[in-house]
């Protein structure tokens, strides 16, 4: 049998494609195989692209931050390990990278290599982001074309602009209502912020411009048609309340009613509220509890033994009730004009102060795109990004997909670009989001013909896809239902089918008390009737957390875990257990039954704000104590908060020893100054240590939790500290927060406590894309079908479009709760695929509220069991599960097993403290950079500083001659030679600017350049009458011949071909001591003649400096200083014993000795066979003032090897070697 090559070799890389890929079927991974075909350019004219690409030319986008790290540095691992395979450095990565290879002559490898090795470099460039960030990418880089603003702000949380927005609405129109209005208003919306969730829903919704109605008269005219139609609803009941008060009570007296169920003491309470209800007008609500039931033609056959009296009042009081519910209200038209008033308010805000949320990003882009320069903008970024690769497509919504269609033009499938949509129907979970399944299936009927699947799950073991497959085939082949979910339509035509995958299995497999289990464990929870939600979770989460306490101990004990290959078995951990749940409730309800047993769990959910906890809260109090530490009451509520947990007995303390509490007070005083002095941040710290809550929290199961909380909430308000006024602004601001903590923005999600293994209990939403070896199910049942009492109500029409409606009918609920059961099928897909070896599951027979009827059927699960047909009886579950275990082993249907007391003890840390590491060196050692300037020399220098240079200018500064302070500083502007030219350390710097500039020039400008560069140097100074003299100076010294010493023939600045200027140099100095360096260098330069000593300094971390010029010439090496040191009135004063008396006046001769030590180590770590004799040539000074003279102003010098190799090992800190002793035939010398 031949092995298929996999889609992503294949896979066509032009036109629009969609890729759909199962849960676990490597989505991923052949992303990342179809990059590397892109940057390749592999594939025929038929497959492949055309033309190589990098990175920035390939846009990949998905849908979350987290999501897009992941790929971008999988794709980076792939290019590199690709790269190295391809040089035959590696085995191959994987079979595809191997078969990919072999599609390419071997001559091909080191091109293919090289431009794999580039695509990586490049990836922190490569175009993969979220929708968002793209859009906003686009919107900057295009401004021009997209008309957007070229800086705008991302702001992360608008709450507090909308807010201000609602407020104003609120003022705008409601503060000037009167009455009834008023009443309304007041009664149903309270205050703009109970009306800012009832609005922010509706903002998606189109707008339409209205006819200018303001709210009142909105809410006076329906209020009005309200109180019409209520009394055309009460105006025939005034007489037909006598008639049926009469029909009853001669039913009674005549015994033709059963006197259970009709009976005076019953019915004549009803028509009193009845008559009561019709004679107010303004009355509207009616309660006669059972007579609306009672008083039908219905109720009345159930109590009448005879012939049914018949009434029209009986008829109408069957829909009474419906018709009092539907009486006209002006909630659905107010709400609407408010919700059109705010959001546009709420966009020309965002716009006038040049901010953005995420969701305007997308819109303004896509605006754009559909303006009259659309099509430009189009053609742009099709010419930026000829591919793009869409992941998570399922996941979008009309506006990402008319960005995608203006841009690709999906549907004309055109060649010259790639459009690859990947993605899972099955899998499109995110509604609630603004994700429109919809959508997708508009993409899918677009890419008719180019649809492709990977079927082939990597993820799970072959039982647990076997399982999976079995549930979801068993409901598509049901011939009564819609498919496994819910598109199938009658015509046959499915668009989201179910099709099986194969699997490729697990090298590892579980194993219970030595024994393969089921992969799909399915516990009933038995019942004679419905049970209600809370007994559901009751008895589910205790099974639950007592089966993960008996494997966990199993896996302790050796008992539980995993076999592979070398048959060893891995014990269960808790991080091998998930916990999938739907929201918090159930979360809370699984780990307060994991706690009572010893478990620890972490609960992740998309949207735990870190302000919703009871540490925030406390900390509340905490920040109004430190405020006010005098006022008593918020300091005894500080003191008495959970989080600080202070026993009872201290706190009574506090009410009887006065001196205790006057420590209390003045301990708070403590904090309010380190918050005033030092920041918030550390006053908490100080608080947090003070009362020892770190020690404490660590020994309860949740101190973790509860210390991380702490540290993350002070580290927020440190940073909201920044831009806020003072103690009270920043109680204000915390209070705001703990008021909206159901809206966290992304940096107040609550942190992880820790790395360490817990059992993670997870929603299905956060879990998707992730893994785990075992998951439970345990309330996978419960559901919430759409009733209508919640508003506003969102289905799609019949051509698929997204609406929104505030006054639901039976038929919009209807399909509104179509579409509810469709995802939550969905949701079940995605909790199911999450595991990779087994699955608990818990089923019961569910009710909802006082209702006794069984909505099981309206869950997900019950619609796979039962095809959407409601439970006629409880104990018909037990049947449904039987008809489900048929035909798969892999599943396993029994009664829920009971809890237990059992506990889990977690092995406990072994690991003890070591003894701390006592570093080698001193914590207090002065460690410093240092340079040439920082040797003082006697008095001479004693202006010097231990701060080592920034720049050569600096250095300069230092080493050129100083003048004598009393001296006058002005400068001569008339001109002159060059002996006259001012001296300094100023005049000397710009000089040696002069030579820097000439060297940037390659020493050979011509004349008319050096005197343009000299000329608007001087004259930037005032220095114009020097321009003549400065610019003959420079030409003179760039051709001057200078002598490099005996047998080398002299050196010529313009004829260098090997240089550089103000070369810098850095290495370690070892406790040096300079009065030692100095003794080496007096000793063996310039005879050992005396000269100035250097003050006694340690050099102890880096020296540094900057050399003017550093050069080859002959074969060797040389280090030029140019100094512009006044030594005479004309040339015949450079001689070269004044040049040598100046370097030792100034000690110069430490300078250049340290310059050639730090060309010395240079060459020796670059040259291979580098010798000092032989490489190394010299020190060249060159007294600026003094290039005409004899001597050309050049002092030479090449101090011996001997002493460059001992200030060598002097900076490293080695010991001189021992001179070896003299033999000589036998005999010691």
């Amino acid at each position: 049998m031949s092995r298929q090559t996999p889609l992503a070799l294949v896979f066509p890389l032009r036109g629009s494609q969609l890729i759909e890929a199962s849960a676990g079927t490597g989505k991923t991974f052949t992303i990342s195989a179809l990059y590397l075909r892109l940057v390749l350019g592999h594939g025929g004219p038929a497959g492949g692209f055309g033309r190589e690409l990098l990175p920035p030319q390939i846009l990949v986008v998905t849908f979350t931050d987290a999501a897009t790290k992941e790929l971008r540095e999988r794709i980076r691992t792939r290019l590199a390990e690709a790269a190295r395979f391809f040089r035959d450095e590696i085995p191959a990565p994987d079979a595809l990278i191997a078969e990919l290879r072999d599609e390419f002559d071997t001559a091909q490898w080191p091109a293919c290599a090289n431009r794999l090795d580039i695509a990586a470099q490049w990836m922190d460039e490569a175009a993969v982001s979220t929708i968002h960030s793209w859009c906003q990418r686009m919107l900057r880089e295009h401004a021009f074309d997209s008309g957007s603003l070229f800086t705008q702000t991302l702001e992360t949380d608008h709450s507090e602009l909308l807010g201000e927005v609602l407020r104003d609405y609120w003022r705008l129109f409601c503060y000037s209502m009167q009455g009834d209005a008023l009443n309304w208003v007041r009664s149903h919306w309270e205050s703009p912020a109970a009306l800012l969730p009832r609005v922010r829903g509706l903002f998606s919704s189109e707008r339409d411009n209205g006819d200018g109605t303001e709210p009142a008269e909105l809410i006076a005219a329906s209020l009005q048609e309200r109180s019409a139609a209520l009394l055309d609803l009460k105006a025939p009941w005034r007489q037909w309340a006598v008639e049926l008060l009469q029909i009853c009570q001669q039913g009674v007296a005549s015994k033709s009613v059963d006197g259970r169920k009709m009976q005076a003491r019953y019915f004549e309470p009803w028509f009193q509220k009845i008559t009561a209800w019709v004679e107010d007008e303004s009355l509207e609500l009616l309660d006669i509890g059972s007579g609306f039931t009672r008083l039908t033609p219905e109720g009345m056959a159930e109590a009448w033994k005879g012939e049914v009296p018949s009434h029209p009042g009986l008829d109408a009081m069957a829909g009474l009730k419906a018709s009092l519910d539907a009486l006209p209200t002006p909630d659905a038209a107010v709400l609407q004009h408010a919700a059109q008033w705010v959001g546009a308010r709420f966009e020309s805000e965002k716009r006038r102060r040049a901010e953005m949320g995420f969701d305007d990003m997308l819109l303004r882009l896509d605006a754009a795109l559909q303006a009259d320069g659309g099509e430009r903008l189009a053609s742009l970024i099709r010419e930026q990004f000829p591919v793009a690769l869409i992941d998570e497509f399922q996941d979008t919504d009309p506006v990402q997909y008319r960005i995608f269609e203006s841009i690709y033009r999906i549907e004309e499938n055109n060649p010259e670009t790639g459009l690859f949509l990947i993605g899972d129907p099955k899998q499109a979970i995110y509604a609630f989001r603004g994700a429109d399944i919809y959508t997708y299936l508009r993409a899918r009927e677009a890419t008719a013909g180019r649809l492709h699947t990977l079927g082939t799950n990597f993820r799970s073991s072959h039982a647990m896809v076997g399982a999976v497959n079995h549930i979801f085939l068993n409901a598509e082949a049901r011939r009564e239902g819609r498919g496994a979910f819910l598109f199938r339509e009658r015509s046959g035509e499915n668009p989201v089918p179910f099709l099986a995958v194969e699997s490729q299995g697990r090298k590892e497999s579980l194993q219970i008390a030595g024994h393969t289990v089921a992969a799909l464990n399915v516990w009933q929870l038995p019942s004679d009737q419905p049970v209600s939600g809370a007994v559901y979770r009751q008895h589910m989460a205790a099974a639950c957390a007592s089966q993960i306490t008996a494997l966990l101990n199993g896996g302790q004990a050796g008992r539980d875990g995993f076999r592979g290959d070398d048959e060893t078995l891995r014990g269960l951990r808790p991080a091998d257990i998930a916990i999938l749940v739907r929201d918090g409730k159930e979360a809370q309800a699984v780990r307060d039954q994991l706690s009572a047993r010893g478990v620890r769990s972490v609960y992740l959910s998309d949207k735990d704000s870190v302000f919703a906890s009871q540490e925030a809260r406390d900390l509340l109090t905490w920040l109004k104590a430190c405020a006010e530490p005098d006022v008593e009451r918020p300091l005894r509520a500080a003191l008495a908060s959970i989080t600080l947990n202070l026993p009872l007995t201290e706190l009574e303390r506090l009410n009887q020893d006065e001196l205790a509490w006057e420590a209390r007070v003045m301990q708070f005083r403590g904090y309010r100054t380190v918050w005033r002095t030092q920041g918030v941040l550390p006053m908490l710290r100080r608080l947090l240590h003070d009362f020892e809550l770190p020690q404490a929290l660590m020994a309860r199961s949740d101190g973790e939790r509860v210390l991380t909380n702490l540290l993350h909430l002070s580290e927020l308000l440190q940073q909201a500290a920044g831009e806020l006024d003072g103690e009270q602004a920043l109680i204000r601001h915390l209070s705001e927060h703990l008021a909206l903590s159901g809206q966290a923005g992304e940096e107040q999600i609550l942190r992880l406590e820790s790395d360490e293994q817990l059992v993670k209990v997870v929603t299905i939403h956060k879990s998707k894309g992730l893994e785990y070896p075992l998951v439970f199910l345990p309330f996978i049942c419960s559901t919430k079908p759409v009733d209508g009492s919640r508003l506003p109500l969102h289905y799609h029409d019949e051509a698929g479009r997204a609406q929104i409606s505030l006054q639901p009918t039976a038929e919009l609920i209807a399909k509104a709760d179509d579409e509810r059961l469709a995802e939550d099928l969905r949701l079940l897909y995605v909790a199911l695929t999450r595991a990779q070896h087994a699955c608990w599951l818990g089923v019961a027979d569910l009710k909802r509220g006082s209702n006794s009827r069984s909505i099981l059927h309206l869950s997900a699960l019950g619609y796979l069991l039962g095809g959407g047909s409601p439970l006629a009886e409880s104990v018909g579950l037990r049947r449904w599960l039987e008809d489900l275990q048929q035909g798969s082993d892999a599943v396993s249907c029994q009664e829920m097993p009971q809890a237990t007391d059992e506990r889990y003890h977690p092995p406990r840390n072994e690991a003890v403290l070591l003894e701390p590491l006592v570093p080698v060196r001193k914590a207090s050692e002065h460690w410093w950079i240092a340079s040439y300037s920082a040797l003082r020399i006697g008095e001479v220098m004693s202006e010097g500083s231990d701060a080592a240079p920034e720049n050569p200018q600096a250095q300069k500064l230092f080493d050129d001659e100083r003048l004598d302070p009393q001296a006058p500083r002005e400068v001569n502007a008339v001109g002159g030679d060059i002996h006259r030219f001012p001296r300094g350390p100023n005049p000397g710097t710009f000089l040696h600017g002069l030579l820097e500039w000439v060297a940037g020039e390659g020493f050979s400008p011509a004349p008319a350049v050096i005197e343009d560069a000299v000329a608007r140097r001087c004259n930037r100074r005032g220095w114009k009458g020097w321009i003549a003299t400065l610019s003959d100076w420079l030409q003179h010294v760039v051709k001057t011949p200078l002598p490099v010493g005996d047998g080398q023939a002299p050196v010529v600045l313009e004829h260098l071909a090997q240089f550089q200027v103000e070369m810098e140099f850095w290495f370690a100095s070892h406790k040096v001591d300079v009065q030692k360096l100095d003794q080496l260098v007096c000793r063996f330069t310039h005879g050992g003649v005396a000269r100035v000593a250097a003050e006694p300094v340690l050099l102890n971390g880096m020296f540094k400096g900057f050399i003017d010029l550093t050069f080859e010439h002959g074969g060797r090496y040389y280090v030029a200083d140019y100094k512009s040191n006044w030594l005479g009135v004309d040339d015949t004063a450079y001689t070269a014993q004044a040049m040598e008396q100046s370097i030792l006046d100034n000690r110069y001769d430490l300078q250049y000795v340290l310059y050639l030590l730090a060309l010395h180590r240079q060459l020796k770590a670059r040259l291979p066979d580098y010798d000092y004799d032989r490489h190394v040539g010299g020190a060249l000074y060159l007294f600026l003032r003094g290039t005409r003279s004899a001597s050309r102003g050049v002092y030479f010098t090449r101090p011996p090897r001997a002493l460059i190799e001992q200030l060598d090992r002097l900076f490293q800190g080695a010991p001189e070697p021992k001179a070896e002793p003299a033999w000589v035939q036998g005999e010691l010398l």
